[in-house]
């Protein structure tokens, strides 16, 4: 009985991949042991997928994720992308922020990016990045911005990406530029 709902079961399974471009493949066991332990089951379904559809899924047309200090500096000099520090207020006052940057904390990021555009302006003092517009997350050391990108994602925001190295990164950089 087990059995046959598992075929049952298995054929479905194929015939629901086969609908999605999957090509079914059957082979017969190769081993006797296998043969020994699963007489009902003379084939088993091997799922083979076709380049095309795993193609699809690592395109190189999309941005990468992670941006590198001089992309950042590209980015806002550009004025093409819209920069959200997620640090919490005290540490921008405390260790500072990059210029350019909106201060919005990781825990408001998700109200934040539902806001009308006049609301979000009047409470973080920047423009509200659009669902098409890229958007740059910068925290103190990548950490909290990643979780600041997965949460944009979830919201329906396309462009996103964070700058893994933070503020950290950022103000060691900028040090070694003063000192020369």
């Amino acid at each position: 009985m087990a059995l046959n709902v598992s075929s049952r079961l298995t054929r479905s399974i194929v015939r629901v991949l086969a609908s999605r471009s999957v090509n079914p493949v059957t082979r017969r066991l190769a081993t006797t042991s296998c043969r020994t332990y699963l007489r009902c089951l003379q084939h088993i379904r091997v799922i083979r997928y076709d380049g095309t559809s795993l193609r699809s899924f690592s395109s190189s047309s999309q941005p990468s994720v992670d941006v590198s200090n001089e992309q950042l500096k590209k980015l806002l000099l550009s004025e093409s992308s819209v920069v959200i520090d997620v640090r919490e207020p005290w540490e921008l006052r405390e260790y500072g922020n990059i210029p350019g940057s909106i201060n919005v904390p990781l825990g408001q990021v998700n109200s934040a990016l539902q806001l009308k555009p006049d609301e979000f302006k009047e409470k973080y003092g920047g423009d509200m990045p659009s669902h098409s517009q890229n958007i740059v997350f910068s925290c103190l050391a990548g950490v909290r911005s990643k979780t600041a990108l997965e949460t944009a994602v979830s919201l329906g925001y396309t462009k996103v990406q964070h700058y893994p190295g933070g503020w950290q990164e950022w103000a060691e950089r900028q040090l070694i530029k003063t000192k020369e």
